[in-house]
This record gives C-alpha cells, structure tokens and sequence, in this order.
C-alpha cells in the first residue's frame, strides 16, 4: 500500500496539473481548411460584433492586452502576406476599411485563408478570454 500511495499522488498532481493547464491548450486549436473567404471572415466579423462592452469599461491592464492581441494578429497577418497584398490591405485601411473588410477584399490563397482563419480564431479566443475575466470582475463588484 505503500508504494501505492506515490502513484495516486503523482496521479492527482499531474491531473491538478492538466485541469490548471487545459485553457492555454484549448486555445491552441488546429487550423481548419475553407475555401470560400467570405466565410471565414464573416464568421470572424461577426464574433467581433458580439463584443458587449467598449474599451472604456476594462482597466488599464485589460485595455493593454487586447491592444496586444491586437498587434500580435496584425503582425501575424501580416506575416502570412506578400509584400504586394500587404500593400493592398495599407491602402484599404487608409481608405477607411476594418480589417475584415480588407482582407475580404485581397485576393487570398487558399493555404493564405486557412493560415489567416488560424489567426483570427485564436485572436478571437483570446479577446473572448479576456472578456470573461472581465465580466467574472464586474460579477464579484
């Protein structure tokens, strides 16, 4: 019984281990493959669109993370693009468009779309987690 005892012990660590490490795995999600555009970014906008609250209700340190993820998937994007579309999307910014907008408009790849969806969802993960801290604060005040 004895030598039993380790085992359950180093059992339950790595499950307490697991269970505390399980939101920084479930935001690594796998890349999923479509080829029409419109729909990957549709489904994207409108995750952006269901944003409750506005950036004067986070604190400072909140306010300062999505500006973060924000410049994480902007360089990301970025990243994925040639030197001439990276053009294209400065020119529809300056013309007024948000980014969703702008990348519908590039005439994207479809290994490009998928590498891109990757990013958008993961930033939408992210800015999703953080809301809920957000609102689990605004709860216990």
């Amino acid at each position: 019984m004895v030598i039993n005892f380790p085992k359950w012990l180093s059992l339950l660590a790595n499950i307490l281990v697991l269970v505390m490490l399980i939101p920084g795995i479930a935001l690594a999600t796998p890349r999923q493959i479509h080829a029409n555009s419109s729909v990957i970014f549709s489904q994207s906008h409108k995750a952006a669109i269901n944003l409750a609250y506005s950036e004067t209700d986070f604190t400072p340190q909140e306010r300062q993370q999505l500006q973060g993820l924000r410049q994480h998937r902007n360089k990301e994007i970025s990243s994925i693009l040639s030197s001439s579309q990276r053009e294209k999307l400065k020119v529809q910014f300056q013309a007024g468009n948000n980014i969703y907008q702008a990348l519908e408009i590039l005439d994207l790849h479809p290994d490009q779309q998928s590498m891109i969806k990757a990013v958008m969802q993961l930033y939408n993960l992210k800015t999703k987690a953080i809301l809920s801290r957000h609102s689990l604060q605004v709860g216990q005040e």
